[in-house]
């Protein structure tokens, strides 16, 4: 069975984008390549006991065993030597990217407190978009009795669009919620 959103894109959106931008080919509609969650260990980086949760935390949050970032020089004023494990990211492809998406946008950030939508400003001049999510007890998987301690993360979404508006109009059509300014 395929993703909720996969599905959308294939019926409603790509119709809709390509008379929107006047596309002659179905090929050459934006679509969503990736989606990268990128966490930090920070202060946490230097407690062992700490790590394995985190990285449990991140499984359960993406449907999928995230991958250990390391230091690739040492830093002495933030106590870092070369190699020490300093995040974790994960790569979400095909139908997890999209269910991830899906939560994120139907059931995820409508649980932030006082939430006016995401940023119009956040896009990279290769249709590329950017989140961050200051505290992760916002995803409904977490079992806030288990949190040892807050932590944010990084959401990369990345997509084949050419401009900002392309990857605007792609992630709105997916139901994405940006704020009026």
């Amino acid at each position: 069975m395929a993703a909720r959103l996969k599905e959308q894109y294939d019926t409603k959106l790509v119709p809709e984008l390509m008379t929107k931008f006047g596309y002659q080919n179905r090929m050459q509609v934006p679509k969503l390549v990736k989606i990268v969650v990128n966490v930090g260990m920070g202060e946490m980086a230097h407690e062992k006991d700490l790590v394995e949760p985190l990285r449990d935390e991140i499984a359960t949050i993406t449907g999928q065993r995230p991958a250990v970032s390391k230091a690739k020089k040492a830093i002495s004023a933030f106590k870092i030597r070369e190699g020490v494990p300093v995040g974790y990211h994960v790569t979400l492809r095909k139908d997890r990217m999209y269910e991830f998406l899906d939560r994120l946008i139907n059931f995820v950030m409508p649980r932030i407190r006082d939430f006016r939508g995401v940023s119009r400003h956040s896009f990279d001049q290769n249709g590329n978009y950017a989140l961050g999510i200051k505290e992760q007890s916002i995803f409904s998987e977490i079992e806030l009795d288990k949190l040892m301690r807050p932590h944010g993360m990084d959401i990369c979404i990345v997509t084949t669009a050419k401009t900002t508006e392309e990857a605007m109009s792609l992630l709105e059509g997916f139901g994405m919620p940006f704020s009026k300014k």
